[in-house]
C-alpha cells in the first residue's frame, strides 16, 4: 500500500511539472495550434500571400470558408444587404480550390445556431473579406459562429483575412466606431472587442496608401500594454504561436511601448518582407529580404 501511495506521489509531481511546462510553454499572443494570415488590404496579385494561405489550409483540396460580412449589413437605403455564394466563393474557385462555401447572416441570433456552423465545425481554412470591422462584430460576437472560429484553430487550421478581415483578428477593435472609420478608439462598447486570435494586438490596414503610418499611436498611448501592427496593402504577417513572419510587398510599423525611442523618432519601428519578429520578446529574430529601413523618418536601427 504504502508503495502504491509513494508511486501515485510520484505521478502526480510528474504530472504538475509537465503542466508547468506546457502553460509556461503556452504562446502568450498567437494561437497555440492554428496560423494567423493577417493582411493589410488591397490587391494580393503577385504577392505570394493567398498563396500561402491556400497551403497553410493543406492545399486546394481543403475546406475553405468564406465570411463576406465585413462589407455591410445593410444597405444605404436601409435594406439588408444580399450576398450570394456565386460572387463571393468565385474568386477562389478560380485560385484552384474545390470545397469553399460562404458563411454569412445580418442576425447574430442565426449565428448562434448548429444548423448555422454546421460547414464550419469540418473547416480547414476561414477567411474574412474586407469591409468594415464592426460589421463582422455586430453579427458573430458572443455566438456560437465566434466560438467554432476559435475551435478552427484549435484544430490546428489557419484564420486569415484582409483589411477588417485584419483588424477583427486582434485583441482591440481599431476604427470600430460606426460614425466612420476615422475613429480609432471608439466609445461604443459593443465594438471595442475585436475577436482576439492575435491576443494583446490592436491591427491597423492600408497604413500606406491611406497616410495611416502614425494612426496607432493614440491608441498605444491608451491602451500602453498592447502590441500595435500597422500593414501595408499587398503585405501580411503569418503568425505562428508567438513569431510572425512579414510576407508580401510593402511594409508593417510595429509599435512597441517597450521600446525607447529618441525624441526625433517615430514612436515604432518598420519591418519588411521576410523579416521575422517575436511578439513575446520582442525581438526581431532573422532579417528577410526586405529594404533595411527600421522605421519611417529614421525611427531605429536595423
Amino acid at each position: 500500500m504504502r508503495t502504491g501511495a509513494a508511486i501515485a506521489a510520484v505521478l502526480i509531481v510528474i504530472s504538475s511539472h509537465t503542466l508547468a511546462r506546457q502553460t509556461s510553454s503556452a504562446p502568450e499572443y498567437g494561437p497555440a495550434k492554428g496560423t494567423l494570415v493577417i493582411v493589410g488590404g488591397g490587391p494580393m496579385e503577385s504577392t505570394g500571400i493567398v498563396e500561402k494561405f491556400i497551403e497553410l489550409a493543406g492545399g486546394p483540396g481543403k475546406k475553405f470558408i468564406i465570411v463576406p460580412t465585413a462589407g455591410g449589413n445593410r444597405r444605404p437605403d436601409g435594406t439588408l444587404q444580399a450576398y450570394t455564394e456565386e460572387d463571393v466563393i468565385q474568386p477562389w474557385l478560380k485560385r484552384g480550390i474545390t470545397n469553399v462555401k460562404m458563411l454569412h447572416t445580418h442576425d447574430p441570433r442565426v449565428a448562434d445556431t448548429e444548423a448555422f456552423v454546421s460547414d464550419l465545425r469540418t473547416a480547414d481554412a476561414v477567411w474574412f473579406n474586407g469591409g468594415r470591422q464592426w460589421n463582422i462584430v455586430d453579427s458573430y460576437a458572443k455566438t456560437l459562429t465566434y466560438r467554432e472560429f476559435h475551435e478552427v484553430l484549435e484544430r490546428g487550421g489557419v484564420v486569415g483575412g484582409t483589411s477588417a478581415g485584419a483588424t477583427i483578428q486582434g485583441e482591440y477593435l481599431v476604427r470600430g466606431d460606426t460614425s466612420g472609420p476615422d475613429v480609432m478608439l471608439t466609445l461604443e462598447p459593443e465594438h471595442q472587442d475585436a475577436f482576439g486570435f492575435l491576443r494583446g494586438t490592436a491591427i491597423d490596414q492600408h497604413i500606406n496608401t491611406r497616410n495611416r503610418w502614425d494612426h496607432l499611436i493614440p491608441v498605444m498611448q491608451k491602451f500602453p500594454k498592447l502590441l500595435g501592427i500597422g500593414l501595408s496593402e499587398g503585405t501580411a504577417i503569418v503568425v505562428r504561436h508567438d513569431t510572425f513572419e512579414v510576407l508580401g510587398k510593402w511594409k508593417v510599423a510595429v509599435h512597441d511601448n517597450t521600446r525607447l525611442y529618441q525624441p526625433w523618432e517615430k514612436p515604432y519601428f518598420v519591418l519588411s518582407a521576410g523579416d521575422v519578429y517575436n511578439m513575446k520578446t520582442r525581438r526581431i529574430e532573422k532579417l528577410g529580404t526586405g529594404a533595411a529601413q527600421r522605421g519611417r523618418g529614421g525611427s531605429g536601427e536595423r
